[in-house]
């Protein structure tokens, strides 16, 4: 063999025999206790006393050997709980802190009577009534109903889904078909922070649903275009909610000659580009917008039941709210929960009052409404595409009480009246 290689093959059996010594040496366990007796001096160290050498930090044959610091266990106190550092590369390093939410101090207690009269109807009648939110918010907490009447059955039923609890009542004969319903509710005002990150999470079936299309809203085709549209380049999801917020708060209008809350139909309004309505069209499009995009969101459908402090047209005057029904919305945020906004109350404001775009009052009301909801108004439910106890057929969703005599739907307001009024206990 000549000189070069036997030199070049001595060198690389070195190096692999040094590589496999520190590797050894690595995956040695640690006793963690010190030896007893004198150890055995190893060439290069020092005698206790002696002037200490520089260490060089590497090994006989030049290769630069490394040394990991041990991990220090991670102290948890009340005051650093084990969520604000988890070990990293885990999932629980992604989400926020979760914390308890605070209680508002403020609430105010509302009792709404529904009377049902229908003198001079003759025939089977079944009367549908929708209840508020059956569980509590940390905005709205029912206190309990109590009914009088002469119904040959009655009681209050709940969906499958939860999302909706109704009063359900039959007589045989409607021609002196009496009832009266009483609620006790109480409500404060709901804010969103933006510094605070710290809900705990909701289920994923929720957050499922709140995605899918329903009858009149849907999620893909015009409203996915739509938003991308509106977002262009926006990531943040909350810029992306605010951004589609203030495109249907600019790009809608309030018809005030519309029966009730308006149709809901926004599937109609994508198709035609004419965007608007009332609050169950305007809130609606923005649910729509939102769930294209990927943003769980849905309504919230319910009742005005006081003045407001804000503007005169987003409350009642007086105890009568037998028209008083209103659609709110709220999109989902992961650490943020469930924020509410209402873009619609914002178009009221400039039909019913007369306002300019510009003025300040509404540019003020513009900011609030994206993350507050005033409670002079209290939720019923969350539902859509619903099928009433003992029909057959679905309806988009229930916010107006529903009468039925000899199996024909009566749109007739006059036979209910709704009243409600402030209350101290």
């Amino acid at each position: 063999m000549k000189r070069r290689d036997f030199l070049a093959s001595a060198a690389a059996l070195s190096l692999f025999a040094s590589e496999a010594w520190a590797t050894k040496k690595q995956t040695k366990p640690a006793t963690g206790t010190k030896p007893t007796g004198a150890a055995k001096a190893k060439p290069g160290s020092t005698k206790p006393g002696s002037r200490s050498a520089k260490p060089s930090g590497r090994g006989t044959h030049g290769r630069q050997l490394t040394s990991q610091k041990p991990q220090q266990s991670a102290v948890h106190t009340a005051d650093d709980p084990v969520i604000e550092r988890p070990p990293q590369g885990t999932s629980a390093s992604r989400l926020p802190p979760v914390k308890a939410p605070e209680p508002p101090n403020e609430w105010r207690t509302y009792e709404i009577t529904t009377t049902v009269n229908l003198k001079g109807r003759s025939g089977p009648t079944r009367f549908w009534l929708p209840l508020p939110l059956n569980q509590d918010t940390l905005y709205q907490r029912t206190l309990g109903h109590s009914w009088t009447g002469n119904p040959a059955n009655a009681g209050m039923r709940r969906l499958p889904d939860g999302d909706l609890e109704v009063f359900h009542c039959e007589w045989p004969d409607g021609g002196d078909a009496r009832l009266q319903l009483t609620t006790l509710v109480t409500t404060a005002d709901r804010h969103f922070d933006v510094t605070k990150r710290t809900v705990a999470p909701e289920r994923d079936d929720i957050l499922r649903r709140n995605l899918q299309a329903s009858q009149l809203i849907p999620n893909d085709g015009l409203a996915f275009q739509l938003g991308e549209r509106i977002l262009g380049r926006i990531k943040d999801p909350v810029a992306q909610a605010k951004a589609i917020y203030d495109w249907v708060v600019d790009n809608t209008t309030y018809d005030p000659s519309l029966p009730g809350c308006g149709t809901g139909d926004v599937r109609k309004q994508l198709i035609s580009g004419q965007y608007g309505g009332k609050s169950a069209d305007i809130n609606g499009l923005f649910v729509s917008i939102c769930r294209a995009i990927g943003i769980p969101a849905r309504c919230v459908y319910g009742l005005r039941t006081g003045s407001s402090r804000l503007f005169r047209s987003l409350g009642i005057s007086g105890d009568d709210a037998t028209r008083g029904q209103h659609v709110r919305a709220e999109f989902y945020i992961p650490g943020y929960g469930w924020v509410p906004v209402d873009p619609s109350d914002v178009r009221r404001v400039i039909a019913m009052e007369i306002m300019s775009d510009r003025d300040s009052k509404l540019i003020s009301l513009r900011k609030i409404l994206f993350g507050v909801w005033e409670m002079n108004w209290i939720a019923f439910n969350l539902g859509t595409d619903i099928t009433l106890p003992g029909k057959n057929s679905a309806i988009p969703f229930l916010l107006h009480p529903q009468l039925e005599i000899s199996g024909r739907t009566v749109d007739d307001g006059a036979q209910y009246a709704i009243k409600t009024r402030q209350v101290v206990i």
